[in-house]
């Protein structure tokens, strides 16, 4: 039996926390989250989701601001002698002492293919970027940030519309099994992790609200890239009629037209074109506008009056 003491807080790694638990050769000891956060308009106290199916399912729930801290609990660790931890977008970053504390390994799941986008932001960071490729991997946890040996990937293809909250729930699916193979490989003896390639190392930093305006002289496809990758966060804008309007969904048209970047060419009831700084132009199809639910860009149009050759930007 392999004795995990797993260590995630939000809804992206409450599936491998069910795999954890369901395995019959893995014992899951303890799950360590962040305490609950005030939620939603209401500011309401709210349980991270680790918490909520840890409590659900019997297993021991322990909750702190800073682990490294957090002496009481770093003893409580070290009296259940676990052969391995196991983090999963825990938010905290882990001590040496902590560190030492399984038998085996700590085990990080990071969602990218490893040494690219170190950090944390690398699902919205390869989308934003073009990729049409990333992944995931187990990693052996050290003190400097994802670098660790590597012990498994699975590579990710990425399609010209896939968002970041597809791209979050695709590696949702697919993280328990991984996890799964890397603990018993590693418990076995029978996988060799190995180092990872330091020229190839990039950092995927968090992105700002102002991260997400819309600059219109950008091409067509890096407009819809950064649509696509901030759907979750902070979502990409533009202002419409002097008001804040958050652009959802996009689409490429490979349209080009001889006008200035950020006028609109079309009004369809397939959404709002507009022609960005190559020329190339860009359909709108989903919105949300100001103090409003997300809707058809379309219906929006002709709420708001928006006609051909007006321009979005002021």
């Amino acid at each position: 039996m392999i004795n995990v003491v797993y260590m995630a807080t939000p809804d992206i790694a409450v599936k491998s926390l069910e795999e954890l638990h369901n395995n019959s050769g893995i014992n899951v000891q303890a799950v360590i989250t962040q305490p609950d956060r005030p939620k939603g308009r209401g500011n309401k106290l709210t349980p991270p989701p680790v918490k909520v199916f840890a409590t659900e399912h019997g297993i021991e729930c322990i909750q702190t601001e800073r682990i490294s801290k957090d002496s009481e609990l770093i003893a409580k660790l070290k009296s259940l002698k676990p052969d391995f931890f196991v983090t999963f977008a825990f938010g905290q970053i882990l001590s040496q002492e902590v560190l030492d504390i399984p038998k085996f390994a700590t085990i990080n799941l990071h969602a990218s293919l490893l040494p690219k986008y170190r950090g944390a932001n690398p699902i919205q960071r390869c989308i934003y970027n073009g990729d049409t490729k990333t992944g995931i991997t187990t990693m052996l946890t050290v003190l400097e940030l994802d670098a660790g040996d590597i012990c498994e990937t699975q590579e990710i293809n990425i399609g010209e519309n896939m968002t970041d909250v597809e791209l979050k729930q695709i590696i949702c699916d697919k993280a328990p099994k991984l996890i799964c193979s890397t603990l018993q490989g590693l418990y076995l003896g029978n996988l060799k992790p190995k180092k990872q390639d330091e020229n190839g190392v990039s950092i995927a930093k968090k992105f700002t609200k102002q991260d997400g305006a819309i600059l219109w002289e950008n091409n067509a496809c890096n407009i819809h890239n950064q649509v696509r990758s901030m759907v979750d966060f902070p979502c990409a804008f533009t202002i419409c009629n002097g008001k804040l309007l958050k652009i959802i969904e996009t689409k490429l048209t490979h349209h080009k037209e001889n006008k200035a970047a950020a006028t609109i060419v079309n009004v369809t009831k397939e959404g709002i074109e507009v022609c960005t700084g190559n020329g190339e132009c860009i359909l709108i199809t989903k919105v949300k506008p100001e103090s409003k639910g997300v809707m058809n860009a379309y219906d929006f149009a002709n709420g708001a009056k928006i006609k051909k050759d007006m321009k979005l930007g002021e």
